[in-house]
C-alpha cells in the first residue's frame, strides 16, 4: 500500500475529542471586566500575566518518553565510527539533513532527521542497570533520603489535564526496576504512573497485547452489582475519611475515585486498539513496543500529557554477547514504531505540542567484547530529542574517533531533563515539597538552549 492510501486509511480513522465546555461570551465578559479592575489596581496584574503566558505556552503540552531497557549500543545506532575498528558491521547511512548519518537499520528515523537533535555527549557516573536507570529517570543517585520521583511523575503533574478522565502519565510495559525508577518519590501516590502489561504477538500474523489489569469488572458481575458494591465502599470510605484526614488517606482516595471515574466512562476505549485499521498496526509493527507507541498516539490525542513507551522486553538493549544481530532486530522495531508515530502525530498537528525523548540507563562500550558484545557504558552516550519546542536536524556534543570520550558538549542526566522540561513549557527550576518541608527543583541542570527553538 503507498503512503498515499495509508494516510488516507489513517485519517479515516482518526476522531476529534473536545476538552470541555467554553464558557459563553454573556457569562464571561462581565465577570472579566470585574476582575480586571480589581486587578489592575492591586499591581498583581504583571505577574498574573506572567504566570498566564508561562501557562499557555505548556497548555495542551505532551510528553512521550522513549526508554531503551538495557542500555542501547550509541556507536550503532545514532553516533556511528565507520572508519574505526570500534565501529562494527553495521553501514551508516544518509538521512534528509546533510552531515548527519545513522544506522542503516533506522531508516525511517532517517527521513525525519530533521525533527531530531541529536545528544552525543550524555555521560554519567552510574554503570550499573538499576543505578543507572533511576539516575536517568529521577536525574538523581539510588538511595539516601529524599525519595526523589520520576520525571514523568513531575511531568504528569506540572501538564495535568483536569478535563480528561484519563491518567496524567501512563507507561507501557515498564520492564525491571520499574518500583523505584518509575515512583512519583515525595509527589505521593496522586501523581504515579499508570502500567499498561504487555504481552508479545504469538506470530507475525498477530499483534502484541496490551491491558490495563482490572480497568473492567469480571464478566460475571454485572452493572447493578457492581453499582451495589460502588455504595458499600462510598459509605465505608466516607466514614473513614471524616476521621482519617491524613495526607497519604486523602491521596489513596483521590486516586481510587480517579479509577472508578475511568472504569465508568468510555475513556477506557483508548486503550482498545483493535478499533484502528491493520494498516495502521502493522505500521507501527506487531510487538510490544510498536503497539506501545500506537497506543501513546491515541493517549495523546484524548489529552493524556505523560507516555512512556519501553523497548526492551526486559533488558534486551543489554547486548553483552551477539550485539549485531540483536541490535539490528531491535532498531527496525524502534524504527518503525517511533518514525511512524511521529508521521501521525504531525497528521494530526500534534507534533508541534508534544515532545519526544529517546533514552538509555547508558550505552555501550565502543571496544566489542570477545564474544561480538558491547558492555556497559555511562561515559559517552546518545539520547534523542524530538518534536515540540525541539529545533530538529542537528547534532549536539561529539565524542572521539574511537569513541571512548566526550570530546565536545558534554552533558548529563539533569541537562537532559532540564531541557526536557523547558521544551516543554515547565520551568525546570519550578519546586516541589519532599519530606519535611524542603523544596525541591524538578531538575537542576544546565539547559541546551541550542537545541530548543
Amino acid at each position: 500500500m503507498g503512503a498515499a492510501q495509508y494516510r488516507g486509511v489513517f485519517r479515516m480513522s482518526l476522531n476529534r475529542f473536545p476538552f470541555g465546555a467554553v464558557m459563553s461570551r454573556r457569562r464571561w465578559m462581565p465577570t472579566a471586566v470585574s476582575i480586571g479592575g480589581a486587578l489592575g489596581t492591586s499591581g498583581w496584574l504583571p505577574r498574573i500575566a506572567a504566570a498566564a503566558d508561562v501557562a499557555a505556552k505548556r497548555d495542551g503540552r505532551h510528553c512521550i518518553l522513549l526508554w531503551m531497557s538495557g542500555g542501547p549500543s550509541q556507536i550503532d545506532t545514532f553516533d556511528m565510527k565507520p572508519n574505526h575498528a570500534n565501529g562494527g558491521s553495521f553501514s551508516e547511512v544518509a538521512t534528509a539533513v546533510p552531515g548527519i548519518r545513522f544506522s542503516e537499520h533506522l531508516p525511517g528515523l532517517a527521513k525525519q532527521a530533521d525533527r531530531l537533535a541529536i545528544l552525543r555527549g550524555m555521560s554519567t557516573k552510574e554503570g550499573d542497570h538499576e543505578r543507572g536507570t533511576t539516575v536517568m529517570r529521577t536525574g538523581h543517585p539510588l538511595g539516601g533520603p529524599v525519595r526523589y520521583p520520576a520525571i514523568g511523575c513531575s511531568l504528569s503533574k506540572s501538564l495535568h489535564n483536569s478535563r480528561s478522565h484519563l491518567p496524567s502519565y501512563v507507561t507501557v510495559s515498564p520492564g525491571p526496576f520499574a518500583r523505584r525508577s518509575l515512583s512519583p518519590g515525595f509527589l505521593g501516590p496522586k501523581f504515579a504512573a499508570t502500567s499498561v502489561n504487555g504481552a508479545a504477538p504469538g506470530d507475525q500474523a498477530t499483534y502484541a497485547q496490551l491491558r490495563v489489569d482490572h480497568l473492567r469488572p469480571p464478566s460475571s458481575i454485572d452493572q447493578e452489582r457492581v453499582a451495589q458494591r460502588l455504595a458499600i465502599w462510598e459509605s465505608l470510605q466516607q466514614n473513614f475519611l471524616n476521621t482519617h484526614q491524613t495526607e497519604n488517606v486523602v491521596a489513596h482516595d483521590t486516586v481510587y475515585r480517579s479509577a472508578i471515574e475511568m472504569s465508568a466512562s468510555d475513556a477506557n476505549d483508548a486503550f482498545d486498539l483493535s478499533q484502528e485499521p491493520d494498516v495502521v498496526r502493522r505500521a507501527y509493527g506487531t510487538g510490544t513496543f510498536g503497539q506501545g507507541c500506537l497506543l501513546a498516539r491515541r493517549l495523546v490525542q484524548r489529552g493524556v500529557p505523560v507516555v512512556e513507551v519501553t523497548l526492551g522486553d526486559g533488558l534486551g538493549w543489554d547486548t553483552h554477547t551477539d550485539n549485531f544481530q540483536r541490535v539490528r532486530q531491535l532498531s527496525e522495531q524502534l524504527d518503525a514504531g517511533w518514525s511512524t508515530l511521529m508521521t501521525e502525530l504531525a497528521d494530526l498537528g500534534l507534533l508541534e505540542k508534544t515532545t519526544l525523548m529517546m533514552a538509555g540507563e547508558f550505552g555501550r562500550t565502543p571496544v566489542i567484547n570477545s564474544n561480538g558484545g558491547r558492555d556497559h557504558f555511562p561515559q559517552a552516550f546518545t539520547c534523542v530529542l524530538a518534536g515540540g519546542g525541539i529545533a530538529g536536524g542537528q547534532v549536539y556534543g561529539q565524542t572521539s574517533a574511537d569513541g571512548m570520550e566526550v570530546t565536545d558538549g558534554k552533558i548529563d542526566q539533569q541537562d537532559l531533563l532540564s531541557t526536557l522540561c523547558t521544551a516543554l513549557g515547565v520551568d525546570p527550576s519550578n519546586e516541589n515539597i519532599a519530606e519535611g518541608g524542603r523544596p525541591i527543583a524538578i531538575a537542576e541542570g544546565n539547559v541546551i538552549r541550542q537545541v530548543l527553538l
